[in-house]
């Protein structure tokens, strides 16, 4: 895996970003990812009494956001943009700018949508979930820690138990499958935390679960100028996370600063992969 994740003072801040505080034809475009194949149906996902069979008694031994099976690079030296959207008081704000700056460069990313977000925003929602630059991934109902053993992270409460666990990311899976037409391929929990059990379970369920190598925004506290910094600094194949539900932060122009670098440089950028 590239790199170790950026100091721990960033990483703690993640959870800030979930709480209170036509792109013109000769502009600089990146590379976007294949438009995704036709959609096949995939096999039922366990049920939830099927799951609670299966995972009742296992006992967690890791915690944390870097743990086999949780995915934070990706191949070919591309950069992995995501950002979160989590939802819930003080979260539920749309980076309409951020959001612009994107499609300006036509640069591809992966938006990890919680369920109170999409219920909170039906009109941004539809519209990004119609653009083909961007892929939409599950951030969870409640946005919370995925843990089969209630262990907490930045004081959220995470899930209690399998069953919770399985809510966590079902209820929004179902939604978003809905909402779109097919199910999420990714998933990446509430403060980004998780146990080996619950990354197996997510697996069960048919997603991947997104990790990522670079904080961009710090749960959307950094400065614009922080944000760039961070981001122009990301070595190739790093997922990058950061936020697009606090308008009025320094992501959408720290991004506006990273981008025309990075493409200047000759870096792609893609969505997370199929």
């Amino acid at each position: 895996m590239l790199g170790r994740r950026t100091v721990l003072a960033a990483a703690v801040s993640l959870a800030a970003g979930c709480a209170a505080p036509g792109r013109p034809a000769d502009a600089p475009s990146a590379v976007a990812a294949p438009a995704a194949p036709a959609a096949v149906a995939p096999p039922a996902p366990p049920t939830r009494e099927q799951v609670l069979a299966r995972y009742a008694g296992q006992a967690p031994r890791l915690w944390g956001t870097d743990l086999p099976g949780v995915e934070a690079t990706v191949p070919d030296g591309a950069l992995a943009l995501t950002f979160d959207a989590c939802g819930g008081p003080g979260g539920d704000g749309y980076d309409e700018e951020l959001i612009g700056v994107l499609r300006r460069h036509g640069v591809p990313a992966t938006l990890f949508l919680n369920a109170r977000w999409v219920d909170a925003n039906p009109g941004p929602f539809g519209e990004l979930a119609a653009d083909r630059l961007f892929e939409i991934g599950n951030h969870g109902t409640a946005h919370r820690p995925l843990s089969v053993t209630g262990r907490s992270a930045y004081g959220i409460t995470g899930t209690a138990d399998p069953a919770a666990a399985y809510e966590e990311v079902a209820g929004n899976r179902a939604k978003l499958a809905a909402l779109l037409g097919r199910p999420p391929r990714w998933f990446r929990s509430g403060t980004a935390h998780y146990d080996e059990v619950a990354v197996r379970l997510v697996g069960e369920l048919g997603e991947r679960v997104a990790g990522f190598a670079v904080n961009g925004d710090a749960g959307a506290t950094f400065t614009a100028g922080q944000v760039a910094s961070a981001v122009a600094a990301a070595a190739p194949g790093s997922v990058v996370i950061s936020h697009f539900n606090h308008p009025g932060s320094g992501t959408a122009a720290g991004y506006a600063q990273a981008l025309p670098r990075l493409l200047d440089a000759g870096r792609s950028f893609v969505r997370l992969p199929s």
